[in-house]
C-alpha cells in the first residue's frame, strides 16, 4: 500500500503540471505514453521490441498520436486514415517476408492496437487544445467513474458484473461509480468549467462514465487472454501505462464523437 501511494504522488507531481501547462510538453507526454503503451501490449504478445513488427506499430503509434501542426509540411493526402492503412499493409508485408512467423492474428491484433493507442492518445492531446477544463472533466470523470466504483462495490456490491473478465467488478459498484461521475460533471456545469447545460452535462457524463468502464473491461480481458496480471511494471504497485489510462482511452475517442473536441 505504502508503495502504491508514493507511486501515485510521484505521478501527480509529474502529470498534473503537464495537464496544466499543455502545449509541446503535452504532445511529448503523450508520444512517450503511446510508445511505452505500445511496447507494453508487444511484450504481452512476446514480441522482441526490436524486431520489424514491433517497430511499424510502435512508428503507426507515433503517427497516429502526433498533432497536426507537426505534420503541416507533409502533403495533404497523408492524412490519418492513409496513415493507418500504410502501416496496416506493411505489417501484413511483413507476415509474407516473416514466413508466417508472424502471422495475420498478431498483425490484426497490432493494426488494432496502434488504433486503439494513437488515436487514444491524440485525443488526449487535442482535449487540451480545446481547454484545461475540457480535459480536467474527461479525467475527473474517469477517475470518479473508478473511484466510486470501487468504493460503492466494496460496500454494497454483490451481483458480480464480468466475472470472468475481472471478478471484483459488480453491477452496483458500476451504477454507484456512474452516479459519482454525474455528480463531478453537474459541478463542473454549474462552475463553468464546462460550457454546458446540466441536462445536457448528465447525459454525456452517463455516456462517457459507461464508456470508461467499458475500456477498463477492455483492457482487463486483454490481460486475461496474455494471463498477466499488469501490463506492465513502469508504475510500481499500479502496473503499466494501459493499466493506468485504459479507461481513458475509449472516452477520448467517445468525447470526439459527441463533438466534445
Amino acid at each position: 500500500m505504502k508503495q502504491r501511494v508514493i507511486t501515485a504522488v510521484v505521478a501527480l507531481i509529474i502529470f498534473i503540471p503537464i495537464v496544466f501547462l499543455g502545449g509541446t510538453l503535452i504532445e511529448i507526454a503523450a508520444l512517450a505514453l503511446a510508445v511505452v503503451a505500445m511496447s507494453e501490449v508487444l511484450i504481452m504478445k512476446r514480441i522482441l521490441l526490436v524486431t520489424p513488427e514491433a517497430i511499424i506499430s510502435i512508428l503507426g503509434t507515433l503517427f497516429l498520436v502526433a498533432p497536426k501542426s507537426w505534420m503541416h509540411d507533409l502533403p495533404s493526402q497523408i492524412n490519418t486514415p492513409f496513415v493507418s492503412l500504410i502501416f496496416a499493409i506493411a505489417l501484413m508485408v511483413r507476415v509474407v517476408f516473416s514466413k508466417n512467423r508472424f502471422n495475420f492474428n498478431d498483425a490484426g491484433v497490432l493494426t488494432l492496437t496502434m488504433l486503439y493507442i494513437g488515436f487514444g492518445f491524440n485525443m488526449f492531446v487535442q482535449a487540451r487544445t480545446v481547454g484545461l477544463g475540457m480535459l480536467m472533466y474527461l479525467l475527473l470523470t474517469v477517475w470518479s467513474t473508478d473511484s466510486g466504483a470501487y468504493l460503492v462495490g466494496r460496500k454494497i456490491g454483490k451481483t458480480k458484473l464480468a466475472p470472468q473478465i475481472s471478478p471484483n467488478k459488480t453491477w452496483e459498484g458500476s451504477i454507484g461509480g456512474t452516479v459519482v461521475a454525474i455528480i463531478v460533471g453537474i459541478i463542473f456545469s454549474v462552475t463553468g468549467l464546462i460550457h454546458f447545460g446540466i441536462l445536457a452535462t448528465i447525459l454525456m457524463t452517463l455516456f462517457l462514465s459507461i464508456a470508461g468502464q467499458l475500456g477498463d473491461l477492455v483492457e482487463s480481458s486483454l490481460k486475461r487472454y496474455y494471463g498477466v496480471k499488469d501490463s506492465g511494471r513502469i508504475l510500481p504497485g499500479h502496473g503499466g501505462i494501459l493499466d493506468r489510462f485504459d479507461s481513458l482511452l475509449l472516452v477520448l475517442p467517445m468525447a470526439y464523437l459527441l463533438g466534445l473536441l
